[in-house]
Protein backbone atom coordinates (compact mmCIF):
# COMPACT_ATOMS: atom_id res chain seq x y z
CA UNK A 1 0.00 0.00 0.00
CA UNK A 2 1.21 3.53 -0.74
CA UNK A 3 -0.42 5.90 1.53
CA UNK A 4 0.01 10.07 1.02
CA UNK A 5 -0.70 11.97 3.43
CA UNK A 6 -2.28 15.79 2.36
CA UNK A 7 -2.02 18.79 4.62
CA UNK A 8 -1.94 22.29 4.44
CA UNK A 9 -3.85 25.61 5.19
CA UNK A 10 -6.92 25.94 3.60
CA UNK A 11 -7.84 27.41 0.56
CA UNK A 12 -4.11 26.19 -0.26
CA UNK A 13 -5.38 24.05 -2.76
CA UNK A 14 -6.17 20.68 -0.52
CA UNK A 15 -9.22 19.91 -2.01
CA UNK A 16 -7.94 19.61 -5.23
CA UNK A 17 -5.56 18.01 -4.90
CA UNK A 18 -7.94 15.08 -3.41
CA UNK A 19 -9.23 15.93 -7.05
CA UNK A 20 -6.44 14.63 -9.12
CA UNK A 21 -5.09 11.61 -6.42
CA UNK A 22 -8.52 10.34 -7.23
CA UNK A 23 -8.11 10.48 -10.89
CA UNK A 24 -4.65 8.37 -10.12
CA UNK A 25 -6.38 5.89 -8.76
CA UNK A 26 -5.93 6.81 -5.05
CA UNK A 27 -8.60 6.06 -2.57
CA UNK A 28 -9.16 9.51 -1.04
CA UNK A 29 -10.50 10.20 2.83
CA UNK A 30 -10.77 13.79 3.59
CA UNK A 31 -10.72 15.35 7.03
CA UNK A 32 -9.93 11.82 8.84
CA UNK A 33 -9.18 12.21 12.57
CA UNK A 34 -5.16 11.52 12.73
CA UNK A 35 -5.78 8.97 16.02
CA UNK A 36 -7.76 7.01 13.01
CA UNK A 37 -5.13 7.02 10.07
CA UNK A 38 -2.91 3.89 11.47
CA UNK A 39 -6.36 1.91 11.75
CA UNK A 40 -7.60 2.80 8.60
CA UNK A 41 -3.84 1.86 7.08
CA UNK A 42 -3.94 -1.37 8.75
CA UNK A 43 -7.42 -2.23 7.44
CA UNK A 44 -6.52 -1.39 3.91
CA UNK A 45 -2.87 -2.95 4.13
CA UNK A 46 -3.69 -6.08 2.91
CA UNK A 47 -5.97 -4.58 -0.58
CA UNK A 48 -2.45 -3.05 -1.42
CA UNK A 49 -4.28 0.54 -2.39
CA UNK A 50 -3.11 3.81 -3.15
CA UNK A 51 -4.44 5.65 -0.35
CA UNK A 52 -4.50 9.54 0.17
CA UNK A 53 -5.41 11.19 3.86
CA UNK A 54 -6.31 14.61 3.78
CA UNK A 55 -5.66 16.37 7.63
CA UNK A 56 -6.32 20.14 8.57
CA UNK A 57 -6.22 21.85 11.95
CA UNK A 58 -9.31 20.50 12.85
CA UNK A 59 -8.53 16.90 13.14
CA UNK A 60 -4.68 17.38 14.64
CA UNK A 61 -4.04 16.44 18.63
CA UNK A 62 -3.28 19.29 20.56
CA UNK A 63 -0.32 17.93 21.87
CA UNK A 64 2.81 16.96 19.51
CA UNK A 65 3.80 13.64 21.40
CA UNK A 66 0.18 12.34 19.77
CA UNK A 67 1.42 13.24 16.19
CA UNK A 68 4.87 12.30 16.62
CA UNK A 69 2.91 8.49 17.90
CA UNK A 70 0.85 8.12 15.31
CA UNK A 71 3.75 8.81 12.32
CA UNK A 72 5.74 6.43 14.20
CA UNK A 73 2.90 3.84 13.94
CA UNK A 74 2.25 4.79 10.16
CA UNK A 75 5.64 4.30 9.67
CA UNK A 76 5.83 0.40 11.53
CA UNK A 77 2.68 -0.04 9.60
CA UNK A 78 3.42 1.11 6.12
CA UNK A 79 7.42 0.92 5.87
CA UNK A 80 7.08 4.61 4.73
CA UNK A 81 4.79 7.05 3.40
CA UNK A 82 4.71 10.67 2.28
CA UNK A 83 3.40 14.08 3.32
CA UNK A 84 2.26 16.96 0.61
CA UNK A 85 1.85 20.24 2.97
CA UNK A 86 0.19 22.49 0.34
CA UNK A 87 0.90 26.48 1.50
CA UNK A 88 0.31 30.00 -0.32
CA UNK A 89 1.15 33.67 1.04
CA UNK A 90 -1.28 35.27 3.45
CA UNK A 91 -2.79 37.86 1.01
CA UNK A 92 -3.06 35.37 -1.43
CA UNK A 93 -5.20 33.02 1.00
CA UNK A 94 -7.31 36.17 2.33
CA UNK A 95 -8.24 37.43 -1.48
CA UNK A 96 -9.30 33.60 -1.84
CA UNK A 97 -11.57 33.55 0.91
CA UNK A 98 -12.79 36.98 0.15
CA UNK A 99 -13.63 36.02 -3.39
CA UNK A 100 -15.50 32.53 -2.39
CA UNK A 101 -17.17 33.83 0.56
CA UNK A 102 -16.43 30.91 1.78
CA UNK A 103 -15.95 30.76 6.10
CA UNK A 104 -12.57 29.35 7.59
CA UNK A 105 -12.90 26.56 9.14
CA UNK A 106 -11.06 28.00 12.23
CA UNK A 107 -13.04 31.76 12.35
CA UNK A 108 -15.23 32.03 15.01
CA UNK A 109 -16.67 34.84 17.03
CA UNK A 110 -12.76 35.29 18.71
CA UNK A 111 -10.84 34.68 15.87
CA UNK A 112 -11.10 36.69 12.70
CA UNK A 113 -10.37 35.38 9.17
CA UNK A 114 -6.80 36.57 9.29
CA UNK A 115 -6.46 35.41 13.18
CA UNK A 116 -7.66 32.41 11.43
CA UNK A 117 -5.31 32.08 9.18
CA UNK A 118 -2.18 32.78 11.18
CA UNK A 119 -3.59 30.70 13.70
CA UNK A 120 -3.80 27.36 11.04
CA UNK A 121 -0.09 28.08 10.46
CA UNK A 122 1.28 27.68 13.52
CA UNK A 123 -1.29 24.62 13.96
CA UNK A 124 -0.02 22.77 11.66
CA UNK A 125 3.54 23.91 11.56
CA UNK A 126 4.58 19.94 12.74
CA UNK A 127 3.12 18.56 9.71
CA UNK A 128 4.47 21.23 7.52
CA UNK A 129 8.02 20.33 9.05
CA UNK A 130 7.95 16.77 8.23
CA UNK A 131 6.32 17.23 4.58
CA UNK A 132 8.26 15.19 1.87
CA UNK A 133 6.42 17.71 -0.80
CA UNK A 134 5.52 21.48 -0.20
CA UNK A 135 3.72 23.60 -2.71
CA UNK A 136 3.28 26.92 -2.65
CA UNK A 137 -0.21 27.66 -4.68
CA UNK A 138 0.49 31.44 -4.43
CA UNK A 139 1.26 32.04 -8.32
CA UNK A 140 -0.39 28.61 -9.52
CA UNK A 141 -3.71 28.31 -11.09
CA UNK A 142 -5.87 25.17 -10.80
CA UNK A 143 -4.95 23.86 -14.14
CA UNK A 144 -1.18 24.31 -13.08
CA UNK A 145 -1.24 22.92 -9.19
CA UNK A 146 -3.27 19.91 -11.21
CA UNK A 147 -0.26 19.15 -13.46
CA UNK A 148 2.26 19.90 -10.71
CA UNK A 149 0.23 17.13 -8.90
CA UNK A 150 0.24 14.55 -11.16
CA UNK A 151 4.16 15.13 -12.12
CA UNK A 152 5.10 14.77 -8.47
CA UNK A 153 2.83 11.71 -7.53
CA UNK A 154 3.21 10.30 -10.94
CA UNK A 155 7.05 9.90 -10.26
CA UNK A 156 6.32 7.29 -7.54
CA UNK A 157 8.86 4.33 -8.99
CA UNK A 158 11.66 6.69 -9.77
CA UNK A 159 14.76 5.58 -8.08
CA UNK A 160 16.84 8.60 -7.95
CA UNK A 161 16.04 12.19 -6.38
CA UNK A 162 13.49 14.19 -8.38
CA UNK A 163 14.76 17.75 -8.89
CA UNK A 164 12.88 21.09 -9.44
CA UNK A 165 14.83 24.02 -11.22
CA UNK A 166 12.58 26.90 -10.32
CA UNK A 167 13.32 30.67 -11.86
CA UNK A 168 11.11 33.54 -9.95
CA UNK A 169 10.96 37.11 -8.90
CA UNK A 170 11.83 38.76 -5.85
CA UNK A 171 9.27 41.21 -6.56
CA UNK A 172 6.44 38.71 -6.04
CA UNK A 173 7.65 37.28 -2.90
CA UNK A 174 10.28 33.77 -2.38
CA UNK A 175 8.92 30.24 -2.95
CA UNK A 176 8.25 28.67 0.21
CA UNK A 177 8.71 25.16 -1.29
CA UNK A 178 12.35 25.84 -2.45
CA UNK A 179 15.24 23.92 -0.29
CA UNK A 180 17.56 26.29 -2.15
CA UNK A 181 17.11 29.85 -3.07
CA UNK A 182 20.04 31.36 -5.16
CA UNK A 183 19.96 35.40 -5.69
CA UNK A 184 21.37 36.05 -9.06
CA UNK A 185 20.37 40.09 -8.72
CA UNK A 186 24.41 40.90 -8.77
CA UNK A 187 24.46 39.78 -12.43
CA UNK A 188 24.36 42.34 -15.45
CA UNK A 189 20.94 43.11 -15.80
CA UNK A 190 19.61 43.22 -19.53
CA UNK A 191 16.26 45.28 -18.69
CA UNK A 192 18.59 48.26 -19.03
CA UNK A 193 19.41 47.20 -22.56
CA UNK A 194 16.29 49.01 -24.63
CA UNK A 195 16.13 46.21 -27.19
CA UNK A 196 16.06 43.18 -25.09
CA UNK A 197 13.68 44.54 -21.97
CA UNK A 198 10.67 42.79 -23.71
CA UNK A 199 12.71 39.93 -24.33
CA UNK A 200 13.03 36.85 -22.17
CA UNK A 201 15.87 34.40 -20.62
CA UNK A 202 14.73 31.77 -23.58
CA UNK A 203 15.74 34.46 -25.76
CA UNK A 204 18.76 34.49 -28.25
CA UNK A 205 19.45 38.05 -27.02
CA UNK A 206 19.40 37.87 -23.62
CA UNK A 207 21.53 34.31 -23.62
CA UNK A 208 23.85 36.26 -25.95
CA UNK A 209 24.08 39.54 -23.65
CA UNK A 210 24.15 37.47 -20.59
CA UNK A 211 26.81 34.39 -21.71
CA UNK A 212 29.48 37.90 -22.67
CA UNK A 213 29.99 38.73 -19.01
CA UNK A 214 32.49 36.32 -17.06
CA UNK A 215 30.22 36.35 -13.70
CA UNK A 216 27.58 35.18 -15.34
CA UNK A 217 29.31 32.21 -15.89
CA UNK A 218 31.08 31.56 -12.75
CA UNK A 219 27.68 32.02 -10.92
CA UNK A 220 26.22 28.93 -12.96
CA UNK A 221 29.70 26.99 -12.02
CA UNK A 222 28.93 27.85 -8.22
CA UNK A 223 25.74 26.82 -8.08
CA UNK A 224 26.28 23.92 -10.40
CA UNK A 225 29.88 22.51 -7.74
CA UNK A 226 27.12 23.20 -4.59
CA UNK A 227 24.39 20.95 -6.50
CA UNK A 228 26.64 18.27 -7.24
CA UNK A 229 28.55 18.22 -4.27
CA UNK A 230 25.29 18.06 -2.34
CA UNK A 231 22.61 16.23 -4.18
CA UNK A 232 24.28 12.77 -3.65
CA UNK A 233 24.08 13.38 0.29
CA UNK A 234 20.27 14.45 -0.08
CA UNK A 235 19.72 10.85 -2.35
CA UNK A 236 21.73 9.35 0.50
CA UNK A 237 19.22 10.15 3.04
CA UNK A 238 16.18 9.10 0.86
CA UNK A 239 15.21 12.10 -0.15
CA UNK A 240 13.05 12.02 -2.83
CA UNK A 241 12.27 15.32 -3.85
CA UNK A 242 14.45 19.10 -4.03
CA UNK A 243 13.70 22.44 -5.35
CA UNK A 244 16.15 24.78 -6.53
CA UNK A 245 14.97 28.45 -6.66
CA UNK A 246 17.08 31.02 -8.62
CA UNK A 247 16.05 34.21 -7.69
CA UNK A 248 16.41 37.90 -9.62
CA UNK A 249 14.56 40.83 -9.76
CA UNK A 250 11.65 40.63 -12.41
CA UNK A 251 12.13 37.09 -13.02
CA UNK A 252 12.36 37.53 -16.43
CA UNK A 253 15.70 37.71 -17.72
CA UNK A 254 18.86 36.46 -15.35
CA UNK A 255 16.91 33.83 -13.13
CA UNK A 256 15.67 32.48 -16.44
CA UNK A 257 18.70 32.21 -18.11
CA UNK A 258 20.71 30.80 -14.96
CA UNK A 259 17.40 28.00 -14.04
CA UNK A 260 17.93 26.63 -17.72
CA UNK A 261 21.64 26.71 -17.56
CA UNK A 262 21.70 24.53 -14.72
CA UNK A 263 18.57 22.24 -15.93
CA UNK A 264 20.60 21.70 -19.07
CA UNK A 265 23.97 20.62 -16.87
CA UNK A 266 22.05 18.81 -14.16
CA UNK A 267 20.64 16.72 -16.81
CA UNK A 268 24.20 14.62 -17.01
CA UNK A 269 23.66 13.30 -13.74
CA UNK A 270 19.88 13.02 -13.01
CA UNK A 271 17.02 11.73 -14.99
CA UNK A 272 14.31 13.17 -13.03
CA UNK A 273 14.45 17.28 -13.80
CA UNK A 274 11.47 19.51 -14.25
CA UNK A 275 12.30 23.32 -14.57
CA UNK A 276 9.40 26.38 -14.12
CA UNK A 277 9.65 29.65 -14.58
CA UNK A 278 7.33 31.11 -11.39
CA UNK A 279 6.66 34.42 -12.95
CA UNK A 280 7.89 34.26 -16.92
Amino acid sequence: MRLLIISGRSGSGKSITLQVLEDLGYYCVDNLPIEMVPDLSMKLKSEQLKLAISIDARNLPTRVEILEDVLQKLKAICGSFETIYLDAHQEVLLKRFSETRRKHPLSNSKLSLTEAILYERQVLSTIANIANITIDTSQLSKHELCNMIRERVTHENANNLQLLIQSFAFKNGTPVDADFMFDVRCLPNPYWQPNLRMQTGLDEGVIHFLETHADVHLMVEDILRFLDNWIPRFEADNRSYLTVGIGCTGGQHRSVYIAEQIAKREKRLHLNIQIRHRDL
